[in-house]
């Protein structure tokens, strides 16, 4: 069976390392990479020895390459092509129409999220994104509300699945470089860290006004690992609320896991997510998660024993929760809870799990 993922190529985050951990190990599957565009994703999918084809866009309306998409599918005899995100589930929508192939997507965001910034767009590309969803033949939804949200768009119950992210666990705990010297930080400083790109529905701005409340509580510096639109304007939050000193903009980074793990606690601050990869990794590397209350995050945090979730929003929240897991770090249970969390995601998330449930459901759309 020959399967071939399509993305845009222009991700950064969660699912850009969804897709490259598909390609981890052997498979039964013939796998393909394409996408439209260079950057990250395509240079790592190189470094990994993927398959990968670039077709390349003279902007990102250029419709051009749907006959190049077409006849490479055509060409190499592809059985079913996934897709991921708005553009490539749009591109294989329209070459869909014409062609016999199977075609299912993972729902890896909220289409009427995805460009909140620009109103315009966002109305625009939700339909589009929407109308594309309607015609696949599975679709896989990362959490059981998305499952419910994708229902909503009128699709019917048995083409949807839900499978779970998974991340592997063989590499262990890091404890390579950088060290808390290197952000001139102490073993007794409490330190959150967030990963995720500067865009409105990550929620930064409810972590400042967070650590504006806490900062004469707790001494707090907050690592900030992403690049977006927002940087200059968080920075100029960061001044007005008076917690530059407490914030650390670290840009774009690969060391994720080491970041990870020399952090007392991760953030998740979105307003919509659906089961973020970035919280596996963090529980990877045994440390304890804050994060709201979105997507599939409950099934990784079932209790309070595992870690915080919040509700989206509520600064105050986030600022207990805060206060709560400095004085764990001090009585030393915030550690223990980031063990029990390392157990748990294990167990119930791991990438072996992930692809044996994406290879079951390719094999039932094949037979059908």
């Amino acid at each position: 069976m020959k399967i071939l993922h399509v993305i845009s190529g222009g991700e950064t985050g969660g699912s850009k390392n969804h897709v490259l951990s598909l390609f981890e190990s052997s498979s039964s599957h013939d796998m393909m990479l394409a996408v439209f565009q260079k950057g990250k994703l395509y240079e790592e999918a190189l470094a990994k020895g993927i398959n990968v084809t670039l077709f390349s866009q003279k902007n990102r309306y250029d419709l051009s390459l749907l006959s190049n998409i077409r006849s490479f599918i055509a060409k190499n005899n592809i059985d079913i092509v996934h897709s991921h995100g708005a553009r490539a589930n749009l591109f294989i929508r329209l070459i869909k129409l014409t062609s016999s192939f199977k075609w299912v997507v993972t729902v890896h965001s909220d289409p009427d999220l995805d460009f909140m910034h620009n109103k315009k767009m966002s109305t625009i590309f939700a339909k589009l994104n929407k109308w594309s969803l309607a015609k696949t033949d599975k679709i896989f939804a990362v959490s059981e509300r998305f499952k419910s949200m994708v229902k909503k768009y009128g699709i019917p119950d048995n083409k949807i699945v839900t499978i779970y992210n998974g991340i592997s666990f063989d590499q262990g705990k890091v404890t390579t470089s950088p060290s808390r010297k290197d952000f001139s930080l102490g073993e007794d400083d409490f330190v959150a860290a967030i990963v995720a790109r500067l865009h409105p529905v990550k929620g930064h701005l409810t972590l400042f006004k967070a650590i504006a409340d806490v900062k004469k509580q707790i001494k707090v510096t907050v690592l900030i690992v992403g690049e977006g639109d927002l940087k200059d304007s968080l920075e100029q939050e960061a001044r007005q609320l008076g917690i530059q000193d407490q914030i650390r903009f670290l840009g774009f980074r690969t060391d994720i896991g080491e970041i990870f793990s020399i952090s007392d606690v991760s953030l998740l601050t979105s307003k919509s997510e659906s089961f973020p990869l970035v919280l596996l990794e963090s529980a990877r590397e045994g440390t304890p998660i804050i994060t709201t209350d979105v997507g599939g995050v409950r099934q990784l945090i079932p209790d309070s024993s595992y870690g915080w979730v919040i509700p989206v929003e509520d600064a105050a929240a986030l600022s207990n929760a805060l206060i709560q897991a400095n004085q764990e770090k001090v009585t030393g249970e915030l550690s223990v809870k980031g063990k029990h969390l390392k157990k748990y995601a294990e167990s119930h998330f791991s990438l072996q799990h992930l692809q044996e449930s994406i290879a079951k459901e390719y094999n039932k759309i094949y037979a059908e």
